[in-house]
Formats: C-alpha cells, structure tokens, sequence
C-alpha cells in the first residue's frame, strides 16, 4: 500500500530486455534501507525491487504492466515518482493507494491559475464512473483531489489544481498537452461499484 504522497523523483538510467523488461533506476534514496524484494511505486505502478547499489535500483517489469501503462514510460532518461510501500504507523497523508493502474489518461490542458496549475486530463468509459468532484485520483503515483469532471460522449474530462508545492517536487511540473498519464481511482469508489453491481443483479 502507498499514500500517493511522492518522496523522490527517479530517473531511468537503463533498460534491459532478458526476457521481462529490466529497469535500473536512480534515486536519492538511502538504498542501504531497501531490502530486496521491497515494494516501489514508479509513477503509480507497484513494481518489486530485483537488484539494487547504491542510489539506485533495479525492477522488472511485464509485458502486461508495459501495456497497461502510459507510452514511453519504461524509457532511459524517463523520471518517475517515487514512493516507498507505507509501513504501519505511518501517517496517511494522501489517500490509499494500491499502485495498480486501472487505466490511463491523456493531458487535454495545462493553464496557471494563480500560483497553482491547472491540469485537464480526458479519460475513457472505463474510468469516468469513478471519477467524481472532491473525491481521490491517483495520476502518476500522485495523491491529487478532482475539482471538476464534465462528461463528454462517454468519456470524462476532470480538472486537477496542482499546488506549487506538488507542481515543484513531482514530475507534474513538467506535465505537458497529449502526454499519457497512469490513473489509479479511488479504492473506495472501486468497492461501491462492485457493491452496486451485485445490488441491482440481486434486484
């Protein structure tokens, strides 16, 4: 389980093809302290800790987890939000976060507001149920509160206020029109679509 709440920005300094996908990531991060077989979140997917050195570490990652997840991110040169598994006692500062992605988004606008930023991304049928005002959306690893959603031919466009803070020490500063996004909805809203399901068959 993660919180959403990023803790470094990494960056892919390798990628290697032996049979799964092997990606050697960078990080300011005391690796001394990551045990081997230690869950991380990069940019919101839950991947497990292969091999690691000092300052970075090494994941596989599937066919199916590339596939499901947004273009070019297992790229050289590619930065990820980083997150290390909570642990228990830890303070809940964003919202559960179970890093797996249930779908992705495409960036249809990013405006200043203010201080903060403006971030538009359109999703597909699969996840505009679950997507809803003032409620908890993950997009790229990151913890984020939905301000508005407009339905628009079955697809969902939702708005996202990104604060300086968030803007500066995640990789959505540098988010930009058309880039593909990872999206983890709210495991709340996971479970009550299940539930509704199960209510209206037994009706």
């Amino acid at each position: 389980m993660f919180t959403g709440i990023v803790t470094d920005i990494g960056t892919v300094t390798r990628v290697e093809s032996p049979g799964d996908t092997r990606v050697v990531v960078s990080t300011a991060y005391d690796t001394a302290t990551v045990d081997l077989g230690a869950s991380i979140s990069c940019s919101g997917v839950c991947l497990t800790v292969v091999d690691k050195g000092p300052n970075w570490f090494a994941v596989d990652v599937s066919g199916e987890t590339i596939s499901r997840t947004a273009k070019d991110q297992w790229t050289e040169g590619r930065k990820f939000n980083l997150e290390r598994a909570m642990k228990l006692g830890d303070e809940l500062g964003g919202h559960i976060v179970t890093g797996h992605v249930d779908g992705l988004g495409t960036v249809v606008a990013v405006t200043e507001e203010g201080g903060s930023h403006r971030v538009t991304i359109r999703a597909g049928a699969d996840i505009a149920p679950f997507i809803a005002p003032k409620g908890s959306v993950t997009v790229d690893g990151v913890s984020l509160t939905v301000n508005t959603v407009q339905d628009i031919d079955g697809e969902v466009e939702f708005g996202l206020n990104i604060i300086p803070h968030t803007w500066s020490v995640t990789t959505l500063g540098t988010i930009h029109v058309e880039q593909s996004v990872n999206i983890e909805i709210d495991v709340l809203a996971r479970y009550l679509q299940r539930m509704e399901h199960y209510r209206v068959k037994a009706s």
